[in-house]
């Protein structure tokens, strides 16, 4: 038996038909699998940010509570109700401090410890060296 030219074209045409498929099948799974990973990461985003969008409403709905229950006048309500006896602040109450805490700290300090026992005595000793 005795093979010819066109018999081995056929089966090299055969071969490169087969590896064409399979490149292109591969190529389209490829791309079926990104899109479906596209596809996934969207609904992912999607429900996070209707999570924070949840999250951003109950945020709003607890400020809007503690802000209505600071009003002076649900204090007041709640002072008289509960019976705690507080009294509202004054303006004698309130003292502004326009200068420097810390040095006002320090000066009065220095003041009390020099009013105790009066002006502290300092004494000198000379020490020659023979």
């Amino acid at each position: 038996m005795k093979k010819s030219d066109t018999h081995g074209y056929v089966n090299q045409l055969l071969a490169y038909l087969l590896v064409t498929i399979c490149f292109g099948g591969s190529i389209g799974l490829g791309t079926v699998w990104m899109r479906h990973q596209i596809s996934v990461t969207a609904n992912h985003n999607r429900l996070l940010e209707s999570g924070i969008v949840a999250l951003e409403r109950r945020l709003a709905e607890a400020t809007t509570a503690i802000e209505s229950e600071q009003t002076s006048d649900v204090l007041r309500r709640r002072n008289t109700e509960w019976s705690l006896g507080l009294a509202p602040a004054t303006e004698l109450q309130v003292v502004s401090v326009t200068e420097d805490p810390g040095q006002h700290l320090a000066n009065r300090r220095s003041r009390e410890l020099l009013s105790q026992d009066g002006p502290l005595p300092v004494s000198f000793k000379l020490a020659l060296k023979n």
